[in-house]
């Protein structure tokens, strides 16, 4: 079983795979053995804090083990491809995490590896599916539920935000609006808004070109940071970087029950002044982080140990 993308979940299956993270957060000590034998390789061509910790604490807490590559020490930096490197690190472990930064990369790993599992730890500007999943599961929890008529706003790079290419998707199973908060050179792709209609066509999905015009209405203010290796332009990267910027002038509008989210690394994009409000959960979401890759990490490992079982 690979998780390569936020497609492969269907509402029903999505819900399971929360609710066992909640299990698991709940009495994380009843898991702490599920895993036992099993290793998991980290395979990061990117900088990754959050994404590669949280994977290697889950496996931890479940009892494996694991191997982190060293890709700038590895054979990569002596041409290795892809396709080898996988190879090699399944010859070793059940399972590998990777982070790549090619659209698709994650794909074509899943297609070279013949005995491991592949989990997409973010293509690119193409999808980042776990941190999706850990993302809805930090909304359900904050507001209770997810409510028909909801407001979601993504605020920041959304042409080249995974995060929120993955999560859009995954809202689309509720009838809710999202709000696109960006610079123009930084808006959501037409195309992955026409996706999110087909896939729910009485979801509302609304552009704003101000913070100030949408953060008295939302609910969710989910903030990116512009990302700077994404440009070939620095002087272009220079001239939006502070386009939008959460501060407690900014929060004194909105909703008292709203939450403020945020992928992480963060740069300039919300004041360290906001961390003290109540509504700033970005530190509860990093941390609900763990628990969803353990949930996902079990599921992964169990379907492949039904797979072998019914091979046998």
């Amino acid at each position: 079983m690979h998780i390569l993308s936020v497609n492969q979940f269907n509402k029903e299956s999505l819900e399971s795979l929360l609710q066992l993270a909640e299990r698991i957060q709940d009495n994380p000590s009843r898991y702490s053995t599920v895993l036992s034998g099993k290793l998991l390789a980290l395979l990061f061509y990117e900088p990754s804090t959050r994404t590669s910790s949280s994977f290697h604490a889950a496996m931890l807490r479940l009892g494996g083990g694991v191997v982190s590559l060293n890709v700038p020490a590895s054979s990569v930096a002596k041409g290795e491809t892809l396709h080898d490197t996988i190879r090699t690190l399944e010859s070793y472990c059940d399972g590998i995490v990777i982070r790549h930064p090619q659209i698709g990369s994650a794909a074509m790993a899943a297609k070279s590896a013949t005995r491991s599992s592949i989990i997409n730890a973010g293509d690119g500007a193409g999808e980042h599916p776990t941190q999706a999943l850990l993302d809805l599961y930090t909304i359900r929890k904050e507001m209770g539920r997810i409510k028909s008529g909801m407001v979601v706003c993504f605020v920041g790079d959304l042409k080249y935000g995974r995060t929120v290419h993955s999560l859009a998707k995954l809202l689309s199973f509720y009838d809710i609006t999202i709000v696109y908060c960006a610079p123009d050179q930084l808006q959501m792709p037409d195309d992955l808004v026409r996706e999110i209609s087909r896939r729910n066509p009485s979801m509302q999905q609304q552009y704003a070109s101000s913070l100030g015009n949408v953060i008295d209405r939302a609910d969710v203010l989910y903030v990116t940071r512009i990302q700077k290796e994404r440009f070939e332009d620095l002087q272009l990267y220079e001239s939006l970087k502070d386009s939008f910027v959460v501060t407690q002038t900014e929060m004194k509008r909105a909703k008292r029950s709203m939450i403020v989210m945020h992928p992480l690394p963060r740069v300039s994009e919300i004041h360290p002044s906001v961390d003290d409000d109540q509504r700033a959960v970005y530190f509860k979401q990093m941390r609900n982080g763990m628990y969803v890759r353990m949930a996902l990490l079990c599921e992964v490992f169990e379907q492949n140990l039904r797979s072998l079982s019914s091979r046998l």
